[in-house]
């Protein structure tokens, strides 16, 4: 009877261990598997918000250059109203804005 026990016992730790190394080379295989997908695809690039006073300063002076942009189109639609001049104020500006910047917040690099 003990001689039954043993054998028996060794066979389901024989199984026990093959089941263990299946098991192993299944998630050697699936972690393979993910470095592989890990290098080939790429990585999405994060754009961070730069803080500091200077990235501050730049906000709000950009943020006073689109106040005044839009300042002077609902000024010129509601005084003049026709849309030709709109059309010409509007480019005017977006080419006048470049030039505003450099001069009034001395952005020259």
């Amino acid at each position: 009877m003990s001689k039954e026990r043993a054998r028996r016992r060794a066979e389901r730790e024989a199984e026990r261990a093959r089941a263990i190394r299946a098991n192993e080379e299944r998630q050697a295989r699936r972690a393979r598997r993910r470095a592989l997908s890990a290098r080939l695809t790429p990585r999405p690039v994060r754009f961070y918000r730069q803080g500091g006073v200077l990235a501050r300063r730049h906000r709000a002076q950009n943020a006073v250059v689109a106040l005044g942009f839009l300042l002077v189109q609902v000024i010129v639609w509601l005084i003049w109203g026709s849309f030709p001049l709109s059309f010409g104020v509007l480019v005017f500006s977006l080419l006048l804005a470049p030039v505003v910047v450099t001069l009034a917040f001395d952005r020259r690099t």
